[in-house]
């Protein structure tokens, strides 16, 4: 009985929050744009083919304008750009989710056992992250790629890596006042193990303001990835990454621009997406935020 009731009060939790984010026009509009991304990258696969569309070259239909047997033109290799835009796309979300859930991972156990302990072992890792967060992380992760050299799997680690030290904070922060509760006090008190209390007690009421400051950073994560390849230490050609996209096309720009906004607007839209729906999850989780 104990449980049921637990149970519809948790659910009616969760209907409440999403009655708050639904009746929020901004957080909706993100949703849809993600919504749209991601369906438009799921037709990808079956309307794009990779070898023939998105990286294989004909130089007779090299910069054709949008609009007739290619929706968004072609580049100057004539590899149809619409194509490399829904492919691109798969590239760019799936990295900025993986690069959060990496970081967030590593940096929230960090955090969690930080806040949880405090005292010495809090000022030994708070400390160690301090020396790596007085760093720009963008800068972290450029020294990390020029490193071990540029790639995807090596832009992922750089990232993963830079962005530990901001995740480690955060949870920290939220941790800290939960875990003054008394329930936790009453936790200790009954012999409840200590990973147990994090896990069940600690991070359930902690983590709002994680999964929002999450969800706002993978905006930042796909400008900053976008970054790294415009630079030239990102995703290289000819895998169709938004940012090198931006690269090939910058030299066309005054005669083709086309060449550079369509993949411009393409991380707009995915950022601005990401952070309108941090935003609703923000007033919906606290409404308190909102004014």
């Amino acid at each position: 009985m104990k449980k049921q009731n637990e149970k519809k009060e948790h659910e009616s939790q969760l209907s409440m929050i999403w009655r708050r984010f639904y009746r929020n026009k901004s957080a909706m509009l993100g949703l849809g744009l993600l919504a749209f991304l991601i369906i438009a990258t799921l037709l990808g696969f079956f309307i794009v083919d990779y070898n023939t569309d998105v990286v294989g070259m004909d130089m007779a239909q090299r910069l054709q304008a949008p609009g007739g047997g290619h929706l968004f033109g072609t580049d100057q290799y004539g590899r149809d750009i619409f194509a490399r835009i829904l492919y691109g796309a798969r590239i760019s979300l799936t990295m900025g989710v993986v690069i959060i859930v990496i970081s967030f991972t590593i940096g929230g156990i960090i955090g969690s056992v930080s806040g949880y302990y405090g005292g010495f072992v809090d000022n030994i890792l708070m400390r160690i992250m301090d020396i790596f967060y007085a760093i720009p992380y963008n800068l972290f992760a450029i020294c990390i790629v020029a490193a071990l050299g540029s790639g995807m799997i090596n832009l992922v680690a750089a990232m993963s890596i830079a962005l530990i030290p901001m995740f480690s904070r955060v949870v920290r922060s939220a941790v800290l006042p939960v875990c003054s509760q008394e329930y936790i006090e009453s936790a200790r008190a009954c012999g409840t193990s200590d990973l147990r209390i994090i896990v069940k007690h600690v991070l359930p009421n902690a983590i709002g303001p994680i999964i929002v400051h999450a969800t706002l950073n993978i905006a930042d994560t796909i400008k900053a990835v976008a970054g790294l390849s415009f630079i030239g230490l990102g995703i290289a050609s000819p895998l169709p990454e938004w940012g090198a996209m931006l690269t090939e096309g910058k030299n066309y720009i005054r005669e083709y621009p086309y060449l550079v906004i369509i993949p411009g607007v393409a991380i707009m839209i995915a950022a601005m997406s990401f952070n309108l729906i941090g935003d609703g999850l923000r007033d919906a989780l606290d409404p308190r935020l909102k004014n």
